[in-house]
């Protein structure tokens, strides 16, 4: 039985690199993402990976894209709520646009996706949802109130629906990633990421394929026995 893959933010960075590795692994998959056309119809003639745009912060939107993914490549069995923006501000520069933003498209958003996907997954006795939070939403991060609070709130939505899940073969887990080599990090100053670096034990930044591992061994069909988790994959930038 081939299972069918969501993975939201899906055309670059982390998520490109989760799209990839569930297909290798023969899932369908259909990879979300939000508005570089150009750089997504690259992403599917290179891989042959699907892609869809929608507005992961838009309910409406994500009901509507599911619909179509669905009936496409069958029910989702997999959900991947890997897409995120940052708006890094301090408070006092901080604007309300700024904060929503964030909260919709990173928070928001795992509800908007889960929401249409949780009732069929439940019903058919199996399910893998796998929400990417961050190591800012687990220790903080000066100037990011909004990302931080976004991350942070994605653990505790991980545990509260793992709950509900459980009873039917339904499983909800997190990961939380560290600094990873992707765009979004690249356009930290220099001078700024060498600190960062210089936090982590390991010594370097991760790599995508480090985070879709983990995301392919919780999504893994045995696999049930794991749910309401967070696994941290930061080279021990934060420990606890």
């Amino acid at each position: 039985m081939t299972r069918v893959a969501i993975v939201t933010g899906g055309t670059r960075g982390i998520g490109e690199a989760i799209a990839l590795a569930l297909r290798d692994k023969g899932y369908k998959v259909a990879a979300g993402y939000g508005g570089d056309d150009e750089r997504a119809q690259e992403f599917t003639a290179a891989t042959g990976i699907p892609a869809w745009k929608w507005n992961v912060g838009d309910h409406d939107s994500c009901r509507d894209a599911i619909g179509k993914i669905e009936k496409e490549l069958g029910p989702a069995d997999v959900l991947v709520n890997n897409a995120g923006i940052t708006r890094d501000a301090t408070m006092h520069k901080m604007t309300y646009t700024d904060w929503a933003e964030v909260i919709e498209t990173n928070l928001s958003s795992c509800f908007n996706m889960s929401s249409p996907v949780f009732g069929g997954m439940r019903s058919r006795g199996f399910g893998r949802i796998v929400n990417i939070g961050s190591v800012n939403g687990q220790a903080g991060q000066y100037g990011q109130v909004n990302y931080a609070a976004a991350k942070s709130a994605i653990h505790g939505f991980t545990k509260a629906l793992a709950q509900e899940g459980a009873g039917k073969g339904v499983t909800v887990n997190a990961i939380a990633p560290g600094y990873i080599d992707t765009d979004m990090v690249r356009k930290v100053p220099a001078h700024v990421l060498d600190k960062i670096v210089a936090r982590i034990p390991v010594g370097r930044l991760g790599q995508g394929h480090e985070i879709a591992r983990g995301v392919a061994f919780l999504v893994a069909d045995d696999a049930g026995f794991i749910t309401g988790s967070t696994l941290s994959i930061n080279g021990g930038q934060h420990m606890y």
